[in-house]
């Protein structure tokens, strides 16, 4: 893993992602190292995704003079990295965003696959409008593994969920990409862990094959005898549609509220 300190001119990016105003991401690359992960594609990143990471160091103090001079608006933390990546335990950058984020009384959507979130309960209980959503996409480890090589077991990010409930946090979850093999096998039980932990929303998600994905993910689908399944899927898209109506009936059999993430498309 290549770490790198580097000084950013800005902070806050505008968002077109649905219910956000502005992107903050305190680092460029994620150590956690999905393969199916679209960031690069947005970032039209070259460097090899999942082993370098480019530390903001300055991150906190440009936010607080953008913040000052900036219409309140909902701030996404974590939009193409993973704001609590295993790096954040050393350099706290998100936190000392938040801090700002607090003082400025911005809106905030945290999404992450850590339970390094937990850390920042007291900076979350600042802030007047918060929400975290925490990425599932399946309960077989085997599978999330070969997938999400360096993410946090799935029980681990349930358990998460049902800590930021317990201490009042309004959470969701979000199911995607929704994997072959590997969500639909495993999508009662994980929407039951889901809704047992206290979470009532959940946005899903398809695999959507941006550059270079498919070049990242084919070992992992091979590895799991999957591969013509995932090249039928990245050739005819719609192929995914039957799984996508079968999570969200399930869901809402369930009495989970379920919704696409992303209803037009991106």
């Amino acid at each position: 893993m290549k770490v790198r300190e580097i000084a950013c001119k800005s902070a806050l990016s505008p968002s077109r992602l649905p219910g956000l105003d502005y992107a903050l991401n305190p680092y460029r690359g994620c150590a956690i190292g999905c393969v199916y992960c679209y960031s690069p594609s947005v970032l039209r990143e070259a460097r090899p995704w999942g082993r370098f990471v480019d530390v903001k160091r300055n991150l906190p103090t440009v936010l607080a003079k953008e913040l000052k001079r900036s219409r309140v608006g909902v701030v996404g933390i974590g939009t193409v990295t993973d704001g609590y990546q295993p790096i954040e335990m050393r350099y706290h950058l998100t936190r000392y965003c938040i801090e700002q984020l607090a003082r400025y009384r911005f809106p905030v959507s945290i999404q992450t696959k850590s339970s390094l979130v937990l850390r920042d309960l007291d900076l979350l209980h600042r802030l007047e409008d918060v929400e975290v959503g925490v990425t599932v996409t399946t309960m077989d480890d085997e599978m999330r593994r070969r997938f999400e090589p360096f993410a946090s077991p799935t029980g681990r990010r349930i358990e998460t969920l049902r800590a930021l409930n317990t201490n009042g946090i309004r959470t969701w979850a979000f199911v995607g990409p929704i994997l072959p093999g590997a969500t639909d096998t495993t999508m009662l039980p994980l929407l039951r862990a889901i809704r047992d932990a206290g979470t009532t929303h959940v946005l899903y998600d398809r695999l959507r094959f941006r550059p270079g994905i498919w070049e990242r993910l084919e070992p992992a689908a091979t590895e799991s005898n999957l591969r013509d399944t995932y090249r039928q899927a990245h050739d005819v898209p719609d192929s995914l549609e039957p799984i996508e109506r079968r999570l969200a009936e399930a869901g809402r059999n369930l009495g989970l509220r379920m919704e696409p993430a992303f209803p037009g498309g991106w």
